[in-house]
């Protein structure tokens, strides 16, 4: 199955999460973020806010 960037919609190559990708739990769901949505809200994600709040 293909891990996708759950903000931005974006397919990772292969079937393995990249390493410079983000994984968070947000009520209780793995989410994933590629590297791009990663840097730009990098201090939301460290402020432990919901992708929501994004």
């Amino acid at each position: 199955m293909p891990v996708t960037c759950d903000f931005c919609g974006r397919v990772a190559p292969g079937d393995d999460v990249p390493l410079t990708w983000s994984t968070s739990v947000e009520r209780g769901r793995t989410r994933r973020y590629c590297e791009d949505c990663s840097r730009a809200n990098l201090r939301s994600m460290e402020g432990k806010l919901d992708s929501d709040y994004w």
